[in-house]
This record gives structure tokens, C-alpha cells and sequence, in this order.
């Protein structure tokens, strides 16, 4: 199970990275539609001692896919298969965009590492929520006992002003949030301008309690709310966000969205620079994300949940976050690396590292 390494080293290294990433998404939903979503949830299905109660739902794993994989909420049936405890769909706008101009995706292979640009490409909140409740309603027919749970992430449209930015967010809310487990407020991808300033304490205030109200009115239920910030946040920041969690009643945050630092990076300074500006993915995240995780737990109530992103590969790397605090854990770029048994592996070294 262990031969995709060498497969994305044949097959899809030198490939431009966008290209890679639309092959194997088709890939996933091919193979699931063709008959083989059964064989793979056998092989990748997390033990019944890795259920995970948080966010007042029930996960069969604590270890899922974080936003960015799958934007258009088509391959969420098979990325379950694959093992993963939740996934969330995203980042969803109110409005369809294309995103940034190509290229926009950047391999760093010696750091196993990504630098991306895409600008939240999406088809919108009203094209991808049906998509969402169709998966959501399979997934109860498939798993009748802890199925996978679907988390959806939304952010703002890019043609918006800062200035509308909550009348924007309401949109995505009030389309998608019926439909959602849990949903994402996404204040901190730095490829969108602007967006960024909305992790400002006096403007993520109005917009998740806006966002809070519309969750709950539009689906007739409590939606669980988190906020997703960025690892290059200042430590009186991430306090500051912490108490805005507490003071809104928030049920978690997300911690860590990209970078746009490039220290401690192995690849040369002149492929780094040639990338250009983005947010940086994958292993050069995990001391820093880790940090932030510590530090936010320190904060925040034992009931408010943490969900731990940022330079995840391994059932260790789960674990390490789970003792320091986390409730849930997500990866995303080491899938791009490792393949489509990648979750499976985790589950299984989880279920290990506690027998």
C-alpha cells in the first residue's frame, strides 16, 4: 500500500501541480462511482476505538481532510471511503469565482511543501450545497452507525469590499449552513486581499455573531461554528481571538491556516522566490502550528473544541496534537504526497499507538 510515493514520483512530480491535482480528484470520484468506494472504505475504515465525540457530533476518526481539497463538494462520498473521519468542503464562496490567475500552485518537494495562490476557485454556495446534501444524505445511507462528518468553510468573494464582507458571509450561510455539520468562518487565507483583516478583533466580532444567528435560523438547528486563523498571528492576537471565541460562545477554532513566511525551508532561495507570493502548506508548518494549538488550549475552555492543521503526515503527528490539546486533526498536503491510503495508514497507526 505504500507504492504511491514512488507513483507521484514517476507519474505526477513533473506534472504542473494544478494539473496533478484535478487528475487525481477525478481519479477519486472515478473510482468510487466505478464501484470501488466499498473496497476502499474495507481497506481505510478507522477502528471503532478511534471514535471521537466533539462539536456535539459523533466522528469515526478523529483525523480528517482539512478545505482546499475538495471546493466543489463532488468527491466528499469518496474521500470517505478513503478513510477519513470528517472532511470538510471548501472554501466556499457566496458568489462563483475562478480564482487567481494561473499558475498558482507550487510544489516544494524537498520540504514537502505546497505554496498556493488560488483565491478560493468555487462554483459558488448555490451550485455546491445541493452537492453537500446529497453526500450528506448518502453517507447516512452508507454508514448507519458513525458515518463521516461533513464540515463546509466559507470565506469572502473577492470582488467584495471589506466593507460588506458580513452581508457576503450571510450569503454562504444561509445556502450552505442547512446542509453542514459544522461550519467554518475562513478569516485567514492570505490570497484573497484584504481578507486578512478580518482576523482583527473589531471586524471577526459582528461577523461571527452575524454568521452564528444566520447558521442556526436558516438550518432550524444549532450548526457548530469555528473560526479558522492563521500561524502568523502575533501571541496577543491569538489571545485576543481566544477571548472573542469565549465572550461569542463559539463551539471552536481552526489552528492553522498557510503561512506567508518561508523561514526554515530546504528547497533553493531562488525556486522559493520563483513560486512567489501565496500561502505555504505542509511539513515547515508543524512546530508552528503545534505552538499555536498549545497556546490557544491554554485559553479557551476544556468544552471549546480545537481542530489542529498544519504539517500533519503521520499517526505520531496526530497523536502529538491530540495530547497537546486537540479535539480533532486535519491534513491536507501530505495527501498530495502519500495518496489515496494516506488516512488509511493513520487510522491504523492511531489504532496502534492505543492498543
Amino acid at each position: 500500500m505504500r507504492i504511491y510515493p514512488t507513483v507521484f514520483r514517476l507519474a505526477f512530480s513533473w506534472m504542473d501541480p494544478e494539473k496533478a491535482h484535478r487528475i487525481g480528484y477525478q481519479a477519486i470520484r472515478f473510482f468510487n462511482t466505478a464501484g470501488a468506494g466499498g473496497l476502499l472504505h474495507r481497506i481505510n475504515r478507522p477502528r471503532p476505538l478511534l471514535r471521537t465525540r466533539a462539536l456535539g457530533l459523533d466522528f469515526p476518526s478523529p483525523f480528517g481532510l482539512a478545505a482546499g481539497f475538495d471546493k466543489e463538494g463532488l468527491a466528499i462520498e469518496a474521500l470517505a471511503a478513503m478513510g477519513f473521519g470528517h472532511i470538510e468542503a471548501g472554501t466556499i464562496t457566496g458568489a462563483a469565482q475562478p480564482g487567481n490567475e494561473k499558475p498558482r500552485l507550487f510544489r516544494l518537494v524537498e520540504d514537502r511543501a505546497v505554496i498556493n495562490r488560488m483565491g478560493f476557485n468555487n462554483d459558488g454556495a448555490a451550485d455546491v450545497a445541493p452537492r453537500i446534501a446529497a453526500a450528506r444524505a448518502a453517507l447516512a445511507r452508507k454508514y448507519p452507525g458513525v458515518r463521516p462528518v461533513i464540515g463546509v468553510n466559507i470565506g469572502k468573494t473577492k470582488v467584495v469590499e471589506l466593507e460588506h464582507a458580513v452581508d457576503d458571509y450571510l450569503i454562504s450561510t444561509r445556502t450552505l449552513a442547512p446542509h453542514a455539520d459544522y461550519l467554518v468562518v475562513n478569516v485567514s487565507s492570505p490570497n484573497t486581499p484584504g481578507l486578512r483583516l478580518l482576523q482583527n478583533v473589531e471586524s471577526l466580532r459582528p461577523l461571527l455573531a452575524a454568521v452564528a444567528e444566520e447558521a442556526d435560523r436558516s438550518a432550524g438547528r444549532h450548526v457548530p461554528l469555528l473560526v479558522k486563523i492563521a500561524p502568523d498571528l502575533n501571541d496577543q492576537d491569538l489571545d485576543d481571538v481566544a477571548q472573542l471565541a469565549i465572550d461569542l460562545g463559539l463551539d471552536g477554532i481552526i489552528a492553522t491556516n498557510t503561512t506567508i513566511g518561508r523561514e526554515g525551508l530546504t528547497a533553493p532561495a531562488g525556486k522559493v522566490e520563483a513560486c512567489g507570493a501565496g500561502g505555504l502548506s505542509g511539513a515547515p508548518l508543524k512546530h508552528r502550528s503545534l505552538e499555536v494549538l498549545r497556546r490557544l488550549r491554554g485559553q479557551v475552555p476544556a468544552e471549546m473544541v480545537i481542530i489542529s492543521v498544519g504539517g500533519v503526515e503521520t499517526a505520531e503527528d496526530v497523536q502529538a496534537r491530540l495530547d497537546a490539546g486537540a479535539n480533532l486533526v486535519q491534513g491536507y498536503t501530505a495527501f498530495l504526497y502519500e495518496g489515496p491510503f494516506w488516512a488509511g495508514h493513520i487510522n491504523k497507526g492511531l489504532a496502534k499507538l492505543r492498543a
